[in-house]
C-alpha cells in the first residue's frame, strides 16, 4: 500500500516537471532593496520573470525573497498561475498592429512580414521569446521601467483579436473578415 502511495507521488511529480519543462522562463530583472537595521543592512530582492510556451501562452510574474534563487521561483510560480493566450497569425507573427499601456509605460506592436525578426528592446523582447513570435516589431514610448513595459505589453496582447474571434462576434464567416484585411474585397462584404 506504502509502494503505491509512494510511487503514485513520484509519478506526480514526474508529470509535474514534465509540464514544467514545456514552457520557457526568462529572467528579465533583479532589484535589489536594503532595510537599514540596527546591526546594518538586511538585502531584500525582487524579480522578474517572464514564462511562455513559445506557442501563444505567455505569463509574468514578480516574486519577492531574501535569496536571489528564491525570488526567482517564486516569480516563476507566480507566472505559471498568470498565463494568457495569444493568438497568432501562421504560428509566428500578430495579427494586427495594437498599442498597449500601464501607468507611464507605453508601447507600440506591429504585425511582420517573414524574416523581419524580433525587433523590440530588452523586457519586450523577453515577452515575444517567450510566446513564440518570430516576427515583430515594437516600439517602447515613455516609461522604460521593466515593470511597466512588461505590463505594457501584456495589456496590448490581451487585446490582440483572431479574424475567426471576429467573424464570430460579428456572424461573419472567417474568410469574409480576412478578405476586408487583405484586399477590401467589395463582392465579400456585400454577402
Amino acid at each position: 500500500m506504502a509502494g503505491e502511495r509512494e510511487r503514485g507521488g513520484r509519478e506526480r511529480n514526474r508529470e509535474r516537471e514534465e509540464r514544467d519543462s514545456e514552457f520557457v522562463d526568462k529572467l528579465v530583472h533583479i532589484n535589489r532593496v536594503a532595510k537599514v537595521v540596527k546591526g546594518g543592512k538586511r538585502f531584500g530582492f525582487a524579480a522578474l520573470v517572464v514564462i511562455g510556451d513559445q506557442k501563444g501562452r505567455v505569463g509574468f510574474g514578480h516574486g519577492k525573497a531574501r535569496e536571489v534563487p528564491e525570488a526567482i521561483r517564486k516569480a516563476t510560480d507566480s507566472a505559471k498561475r498568470n498565463l494568457t493566450r495569444v493568438p497568432l497569425r501562421e504560428g509566428r507573427t500578430l495579427h494586427h498592429d495594437i498599442a498597449g499601456r500601464h501607468g507611464a509605460g507605453k508601447v507600440y506592436l506591429r504585425a511582420a512580414p517573414p524574416g523581419t525578426g524580433i525587433i523590440a528592446g530588452g523586457p519586450m523582447r523577453a515577452v515575444f521569446e517567450s510566446l513564440g513570435v518570430q516576427d515583430v516589431v515594437a516600439k517602447s514610448i515613455g516609461s522604460s521601467n521593466p515593470y511597466n513595459m512588461v505590463r505594457a505589453t501584456f495589456n496590448a496582447l490581451k487585446r490582440q483579436d483572431s479574424p475567426r474571434s471576429v467573424a464570430s462576434r460579428r456572424s461573419l464567416k472567417v474568410s469574409v473578415v480576412q478578405s476586408r484585411r487583405i484586399g477590401g474585397d467589395a463582392e465579400a462584404a456585400a454577402d
